[in-house]
């Protein structure tokens, strides 16, 4: 199963589910969004300046993570033939609460599967 994960903008993969992914499902430093390696990132945090580089930001706005989040179902939709579990993302670091983020995955095909925390929000949807 592809792993999804939450992330920020800047790929700045350094605690959390982001940290799993780039320690051990081939997610790859520098790169917040999309498929890498066994992974796939969504942003739900933004990055910011800071001393000639750039650290993790405030939690984003949910129509912008939302727009992530379309991104990936319409990844998913194309790539039927990859399962995808996928985290409770914004939920952990960007502070979020499952009834914000699991409802913007309502559209996902049945190619993804997702926390039980989250399955109250997703009608018809199915655990990993």
């Amino acid at each position: 199963m592809v792993f999804v994960f939450g992330s920020n903008e800047g790929g700045i993969h350094g605690a959390g589910s982001a940290l799993y992914a780039l320690q051990h499902e081939g997610a790859v430093a520098g790169i917040g969004v999309g498929f890498q390696g066994n992974s796939y990132a969504i942003p739900s945090k933004a990055v910011r300046p800071h001393r000639g580089g750039w650290v993790v930001g405030q939690t984003l706005p949910l129509d912008k993570i939302k727009a992530y989040v379309d991104e990936f179902i319409l990844f998913a939709k194309a790539h039927s033939e990859l399962q995808f579990k996928v985290a409770r993302i914004g939920c952990q670091h960007a502070g979020l609460k499952n009834e914000q983020v699991a409802p913007l995955f309502a559209d996902a095909p049945d190619n993804c599967f997702f926390a039980e925390e989250w399955l109250p929000f997703l009608q018809g949807k199915q655990s990993w």
